[in-house]
């Protein structure tokens, strides 16, 4: 069982800030706007992906905010996408830096030729975010994929 500390108006507030800089990945990838979840991320940010959790080689790897555009415009490949953010967990705060957890089922539906079909990817984020000029951005995220289900819909 875990113990509960009382943080200060200010952790509180910048846990607050963290939360919604998470969900507002969220809600840019769902929206396509691709310049807006650029936004999020510190112009030097380190970006990794690995398809696959238990492979300890990254699928993609990058190294710029410019470099993220082709990764968020590919989301346009999609009729639509859901993404439910789950538990998010800052296991470290001090000062301008933070080192958290965020858990999300993300929902991709194409359509080819009429037919329908869901993908759903269980996906893990650990990020290292920093606040700079009074803003929490992403200066790291590490984005794990669990799980992968796809199938028809009706």
């Amino acid at each position: 069982m875990s113990k509960h500390v009382t943080i200060s108006p200010e952790e509180a507030a910048d846990r607050l800030a963290i939360r919604e800089l998470v969900e507002a990945y969220a809600h840019c990838a769902d929206r396509r706007d691709a310049e807006g979840q650029m936004s999020l991320f510190t112009p030097d940010t380190h970006f990794v992906v690995y398809m696959n959790a238990k492979d300890p080689t990254p699928s993609q790897e990058l190294h710029s905010r410019e470099a993220l555009a082709p990764v968020f415009a590919d989301l346009n490949k999609y009729d639509a996408t859901t993404h439910f953010i789950g538990q998010s967990r800052i296991y470290t705060l001090t000062g301008n830096r933070a080192i958290g957890e965020t858990y999300c089922l993300a929902h991709h539906v194409t359509v080819d030729n009429g037919n329908r079909r869901l993908m759903v990817a269980s996906l893990r984020y650990h990020d290292t975010l920093v606040k700079m000029e009074g803003t929490w951005l992403f200066a790291e995220r590490l984005l794990y994929v669990d799980w992968l289900d796809e199938r028809a819909l009706s």
